[in-house]
């Protein structure tokens, strides 16, 4: 019986005819992925690769890291990709929010140039941009021979600067590392190139912002530098990007999910309830495996399924140019997919309830390459539980949910409660619009380039940075704002110039401050804008929230 139920999760194939080949063989448990020849796995390459995965100093605003979409315990997706936030929704192809092509994803870094100032983004302002795909996963994305949703980064490793292929074959992980750091949506700011980010990283103190890193990375960091372990890793102490690209993978080789339920069952026949050995034959003979095949539950191929109208995005289409590739995505492994919610690449499903309901109805939209296999199912409350159990447990690997063992990471600035925190209510200006306080990144003493922002105020009008080492928690009435600043002697009032734009809300600036002067971890400092505006209602200032900023 146990062979029976394993062959369902292989390749579905034409029935033979008698006398033909025999079937497959079982699936065994799924096994460590295999690293190229030229990229061999080292532990000391997996600890560079641990930390260089989960340092924000490696994106230009030093907000985001590649494991800020990627926690393990999210099945390897983005715990910020909550449908119906703000902060993570993508307005969708017609650039209108609350339609129903908005995209549930990651928020990415604001619009930034070169030296760290915001740039007005159209859809997004000066707020963080949110990616129009939801993040795939990296728990067991070592298996698959190409990366992304779309498939764009494929088999090859290529030098960013001097285009010379590196690896062959067999390295989609590496490829893919080469494209978020220079995104001007995820990591990088406009014009950004490799040779910035590799730079930044030889100067940057390993995981300096980091609240908590494990025991056994940091007794490996040893308070060196980034090139002293680029050293030990590759030889000589250069940071480039190859090498960079290198280490990540070498570290996302590691985050696979190989003890799960299912391998226990694949190896000894045992481990499913029967309510998840029901789900796991009718995922068999229901054609689920067509695609979700074999130990891994993929088998790595592109479909258009009708989960949206084509022409919203075009997906692999845009990497191969090929019709028949419009709207189809990479079919994703299976394996932790219960942590992994909202679920598609457009983050659309609240639960794996609602998935399996897509699939039962056929679909939701149709096209010329609608994949065949997807049809109207009929399936009953019953059979949809047994699914949605086998989806669950038998598939999930502890260790990734509870970030143990190799999925055991370093904790992001974003984690520590000395991030800026806004409090106080804004005054309002011209037309009754309040400007806002834009405050994303972190207060560290080692960062050079610390960006404080405000956007909607009335545009062309003089513009203020306050900051004050004590606050009024009641506010203060100053020319009709409030002001949250004690206004004490401990004041600073830096003119900042007049706002960027034209018109009642339409207003923004940005000022950048190097806080390596100030060296005192603890400080406490309080911040806040205000704005000449002839117009605003309460006088003649208009005011943002404030901001507290604690230095670590």
């Amino acid at each position: 019986m146990r062979t029976f139920i394993i062959a369902l999760l292989l390749p579905v194939a034409p029935v033979l005819a008698q006398g033909g080949p025999p079937p497959p063989p079982p699936l065994q448990p799924l096994q460590n992925p295999v690293a190229p020849a030229l990229n061999p796995t080292t532990p000391a390459k997996v600890d560079l690769g641990r930390a260089l995965f989960w340092d924000e100093q490696l994106s230009s605003t030093r907000m985001t890291a590649c494991g800020s979409c990627h926690f393990s315990s999210a099945g390897g997706s983005d715990p910020r990709s909550v449908i119906g936030d703000h902060t993570s929704t993508n307005p969708g192809a017609d650039g209108v929010y609350g339609t129903p092509d908005d995209v549930t994803a990651s928020p990415g870094v604001v619009l930034s140039a070169w030296d760290g100032t915001y740039v007005f983004e159209t859809t997004f302002g000066l707020d963080a941009q949110v990616t129009r795909r939801k993040a795939p996963s990296t728990v067991g994305a070592a298996y698959s021979p190409r990366q992304f949703w779309d498939g764009r980064a494929g088999t090859a490793l290529v030098d960013p600067l001097t285009g010379q292929t590196v690896i062959a074959n067999g390295a989609a992980l590496e490829a893919q590392v080469l494209g978020p750091p220079t995104s001007t949506a995820e990591m990088g700011h406009v014009g950004r190139d490799w040779s910035d980010v590799a730079a930044r990283i030889a100067l940057s103190e390993p995981l300096a912002l980091s609240p908590g890193v494990p025991a056994d990375l940091d007794a490996w960091i040893a308070d060196r530098s980034y090139p002293a372990l680029f050293g030990e890793v590759f030889g000589t102490a250069e940071v480039t990007p190859v090498r960079i690209a290198m280490a990540i993978a070498a570290y996302e080789r590691t985050l696979v999910p190989t003890q799960t339920p299912l391998d226990t069952f694949l190896a000894t026949g045992q481990g499913l309830t029967p309510l998840e050995n029901q789900g796991f034959q009718l995922f068999g003979q229901l054609n689920c495996a067509a695609c979700h095949a074999g130990n891994r539950l993929t088998n790595d191929t592109f479909r258009y399924i009708g989960l949206r109208p084509q022409g919203e995005d075009l997906g692999r289409f845009e990497v191969t140019g090929v019709p028949a590739d419009r709207g189809r995505f990479k079919v994703p492994t299976l394996r932790n997919v219960a942590d992994r919610a909202p679920y598609m690449h457009t983050g659309q499903f609240a639960t794996l309830a609602d998935v399996v309901d897509f699939y039962d109805r056929g679909g939701d939209f149709n096209g010329p390459n609608k994949d065949p296999l997807i049809q109207p199912l009929n399936l009953t409350q019953q059979q949809k539980n047994a699914l949605i159990a086998f989806l669950g447990r038998p598939l999930t690997d502890p260790r990734a949910t509870n970030e143990t063992g190799p999925f055991e990471r370093p904790l992001l600035a974003r984690e520590d409660q000395r991030m800026p925190t806004l409090f106080g209510t804004a005054s309002a200006g011209t037309g009754g619009v309040a400007p806002h306080m834009v405050a994303l990144e972190p207060p560290a003493i080692a960062n050079p380039n610390l960006t404080i922002g405000i956007a909607g105020g009335v545009g062309g009008a003089p513009a203020l940075l306050a900051a004050d080492l004590a606050t009024s928690p009641f506010g203060i009435d100053v020319a009709g704002a409030t002001a949250y600043l004690a206004l004490g002697p401990g004041l600073v009032v830096v003119p900042a110039g007049n706002l960027v734009g034209t018109g009642a809300g339409a207003g923004y600036l940005s000022r950048t401050f190097d806080l390596r002067g100030l060296n005192v971890p603890g400080l406490r400092l309080y911040a806040q804008w205000f704005v000449i505006d002839a117009g605003a209602p309460g006088g003649l200032l208009a005011a943002t929230e404030a901001a507290l900023f604690s230095l670590y």
